[in-house]
């Protein structure tokens, strides 16, 4: 081998850690922000004097607004170019996060969480694209495991930094030392990657689609939010509607935001996509109401509540790098299959949490969860990136993203529903604590059904390791910038 062959082969090696780095960087920020806001929210309702049903919003409008654009945004990623599109959003979240500190209301604030949302999705939508374009697929287990173990980490922290800042600094604080690391990012990102990835160019972006897509979340969660009154109920139905449009648009459009024959012809993309969704509508509140639980019924300050539930993403954290290489020689569906089974196993125990229990018990409930989750996360994202081609890897990604927005939201959505149904539009005091408590084990109830019926979904997938592999990267694939 000569030194140009050396110097090209160093380059791409050096390439891969790169973008791996940038990619773990940012997969950290936006789960560091949501876990430390959730230990905040108590914080902040006291602060802009917030009744329990906008309190849900402050998470919500966030994840509704990325999962509106996370699909759009990744099929934008293949035709234009994904570390383009990649350093726009980490660049506006970064900005948006420091406007987010300076909110003088809780308008203000609900607003600003959207527009986080949206960077967010330009993000997520592109980033596990940009690592699956340059790791080839005996090495992709491995290198999703390092950026799910990041997104951990980011929960990890998120509680306990989060709820320590919130305890002596204040919460706005939370969105100033997320900027700090979002503009360390982004000088990263936009000295080092110096490569293009558009393995899509060409082909048009549809905007029918993209938009009776996002008609459909905006009206479901919306919905949610309404019910039991008959407007929520309208819009369910409005959004199911747009959701069945979107679906006929799809399948006869040349150049559609979502391929639906991914679904219809590539079983492990579909359940893997659907085991993804019904995995985070199950788990993501848990943080949400039991930060909640923690602080209203044990009596916890932000700072301690945040170190017990540190307890869970720091499990997630260990495993997942693990499990992600477990899944390059192990069946990713057995994998993420028993991981379904253990989260089921956690969230049972959480149905069970009172006033009573004590502090050794919860923290063992949320490392039962932490372990079925890192089990299941990043076998999942290796069985769905793997069962694509290249030119659609911008796609996968992003519907795997956008299957873990849309699980958060109904996650988030089926919280509020039961908040509102149990507490109502009050500030939650000690007078409404126990019907506090009645909503938190119904939640939970919901939760543990939904994870049962997930597990048979994951089981189902079938075996990725008996596919044809999509090909490793190539330097062709690769569009240097000028």
């Amino acid at each position: 081998m000569n030194r140009s062959d050396q110097a090209a082969g160093l380059g791409a090696k050096l390439d891969k850690r790169i973008v791996l780095f940038v990619a773990a960087m940012a997969s950290f920020l936006t789960p560091f922000m949501s876990s430390s806001i959730n230990v905040a929210i108590p914080s902040i309702a006291r602060d802009f004097a917030v009744d329990a049903t906008t309190l849900t919003w402050i998470a919500t409008a966030y994840l509704l607004a990325a999962a509106m654009l996370m699909i759009p945004f990744g099929r934008i990623g293949d035709i234009y170019g994904r570390q383009r599109l990649f350093l726009y959003g980490l660049t506006g979240y970064t900005i948006v996060s420091l406007l987010c500190g300076l909110a003088i209301s809780e308008t203000m604030l609900i607003v600003l969480r959207a527009l986080q949302g949206l960077t967010d999705a330009m993000m997520f939508g592109t980033s596990m694209a940009l690592v699956t374009s340059v790791y080839p697929p005996n090495e992709r287990g491995r290198a999703l495991g390092i950026t799910a173990a990041a997104v951990y980490a980011g929960l990890s922290l998120g509680p306990f930094i989060g709820g320590s800042i919130t305890h002596f600094l204040g919460w706005r604080s939370i969105f100033f030392f997320t900027t700090a690391l979002g503009l360390l990012t982004v000088v990263l990102t936009y000295s080092y990657i110096r490569a293009e990835w558009a393995d899509a160019r060409g082909e048009k972006l549809d905007v029918v689609g993209s938009v009776l897509y996002g008609l459909t979340l905006l009206a479901v969660m919306n919905g949610f939010s309404l019910l039991p009154d008959k407007t929520g109920l309208w819009l369910i139905l409005a959004g199911v509607a747009c959701l069945a449009a979107f679906v006929l648009w799809e399948s006869h459009v040349s150049s559609p935001v979502l391929d639906m024959g991914l679904f219809r012809h590539n079983t492990t993309f579909a359940l893997s996509s659907l085991s993804s969704l019904i995995n985070y509508s199950a788990t993501y509140a848990v943080t949400f109401l039991l930060s909640l639980y923690l602080q209203y019924i044990k009596g916890l300050d932000p700072n301690a509540a945040g170190i017990i539930l540190l307890s869970q993403p720091v499990i997630m954290t260990v495993f997942s790098p693990l499990t992600g290489r477990l899944s390059d020689r192990i069946e990713p569906r057995i994998l993420a299959s028993t991981g379904m089974a253990v989260t089921t196993i956690g969230l049972v125990l959480i149905v069970f949490l009172d006033s009573a229990s004590s502090l050794a018990n919860i923290v063992l409930t949320l490392i039962v969860c932490g372990l079925g989750f890192s089990l299941f996360a990043s076998p999942n994202a290796n069985a769905l990136m793997g069962s694509v081609n290249r030119t659609r890897f911008g796609m996968a990604a992003a519907t795997t993203s956008a299957m873990r927005l849309s699980g958060q939201m109904l996650s988030m959505g089926i919280a509020a529903l039961i908040i509102a149904v149990y507490v109502g539009k009050v500030q939650i005091t000690p007078q409404y604590y126990p019907a506090f408590q009645s909503g938190f084990r119904t939640a939970f109830i919901v939760f543990v059904i939904l994870c049962l019926g997930g597990i048979f979904a994951s089981y189902a997938r079938g075996n990725i390791h008996a596919q044809a592999p999509a090909g490793p990267p190539t330097l062709g694939s690769l569009h240097t910038k000028s």
